[in-house]
């Protein structure tokens, strides 16, 4: 049986205006961008002579309470538009229609209108810093929202019975696989010694996805006079919030101990295996996740590519990983190794003309309660 292609699907709760997307996420591939396509359908006796609009935004939200004035969390929107879909400003049946754009109106008929937005090539991908176990109120985001909504014109204000709000992501995959094999060395000289120690730390590979362990070998050739204890491999995320406050957030988000010393004149030689996986750092305050909180299809953040002609600046959130491995000898010696943590890039599917609808939500977990919009849950 061949697979169905699901469609997000969400109603407005006057039943005026309800939305169709054949996806969640979309992907940013470095030189373009997955356009954002959907279609609305219309019921024309609750429109009333007024109009439908969609509307794409990009928000940076920074949510530190010492950041709170008068109640307003901080916020800056990066990207905002919004296209009229009703009436039809172009006949329909005129304009360039996406596969499953199609499909759908096809089978949802003449109160079907198409909505399409290309993304700007500048814009940052979906990122959420994690709050607290006891943190609330909105959280330190990118976050993307389509929204459809009935008004007289796009500058009134929006109904929420006639409205329609639906969080996206704007993700990215790994690129092709490098043949470079990641690799720091690093000589340290001792005072009072003759000869230095020698630390070599080396993966597998450059690039790791999700879920996956990383393999760290370590390579101490300790030929100084010091001895070397308390040894930790560590990989730890380091988060840029690149707009207005240059913070910077590093945390370990998967560690093991090397219970060896490593003697004067010895050498030590060994392959940490590390988990850095959300499942294990759940309570973690200040982690970057991968868009959407709350919700089980989340991982820890992807590691960020840039392009070298955007500004790092409007990006509002950058992530890096890399391996750290310490030690102690008369001080702390430290040597890092960058590498990058993404998801893998998907095998492209033939599309099927067989469709399924499913109400526009992402899984719940348990013990989170969700209001009237999916992307403002509370606790429970």
């Amino acid at each position: 049986m061949s697979p169905k292609h699901v469609i997000f699907k969400k109603v407005s709760k006057d039943k005026s205006v309800t939305v169709y997307m054949g996806r969640r996420d979309f992907v940013d591939h470095c030189d373009f961008v997955d356009p954002v396509d959907g279609v609305i359908v219309i019921d024309p006796v609750q429109m009333q002579g007024k109009k439908v609009y969609v509307m794409l935004s990009c928000t940076f939200r920074y949510g530190r309470q010492d950041m709170d004035v008068l109640g307003v969390a901080f916020r800056r929107d990066l990207f905002l538009q919004t296209r009229q879909v009703y009436p039809e400003l172009q006949d329909k049946e005129k304009l360039t229609h996406t596969k499953i754009q199609k499909k759908l109106l096809r089978k949802l008929g003449d109160n079907a209108y198409p909505f399409f937005f290309e993304f700007p090539d500048n814009l940052p991908c979906s990122v959420t810093l994690q709050p607290g176990p006891h943190d609330v109120g909105k959280k330190c985001a990118v976050e993307f929202e389509v929204k459809a909504f009935c008004g007289e014109n796009q500058d009134e204000k929006i109904e929420k019975q006639s409205s329609v709000r639906l969080s996206i992501r704007k993700i990215q995959f790994s690129p092709e696989v490098s043949d470079v094999v990641p690799v720091a060395e690093t000589t340290f000289e001792f005072l009072m010694s003759e000869k230095p120690l020698k630390v070599i730390l080396s993966l597998t590979k450059e690039t790791f996805y999700h879920g996956e362990p990383v393999s760290v070998g370590v390579d101490i050739d300790n030929s100084s006079s010091r001895n070397i204890k308390d040894i930790s491999v560590s990989v730890e995320q380091v988060t840029n919030v690149v707009l207005y406050s240059n913070d910077k957030y590093v945390k370990s988000v998967a560690r093991e101990e090397i219970e060896d010393s490593v003697p004067a004149g010895t050498q030590l030689r060994t392959v940490c295996t590390l988990f850095p996986i959300l499942a294990y750092n759940k309570d973690r305050r200040g982690l970057a996740l991968d868009g959407q909180l709350k919700h089980e299809d989340t991982n820890l953040a992807s590691s960020s590519i840039v392009r070298q002609d955007v500004l790092k600046e409007v990006l509002g959130i950058l992530v890096s990983y890399k391996v750290v491995v310490r030690m102690m000898a008369c001080g702390d010696v430290c040597v890092e190794l960058p590498f990058k943590l993404m998801n893998p890039n998907p095998d492209q599917c033939d599309e099927t003309d067989d469709m399924v609808f499913e109400e526009f939500k992402r899984a719940y977990l348990k013990g989170v309660v969700y209001g009237d919009d999916d992307e403002s849950p509370t606790e429970a």
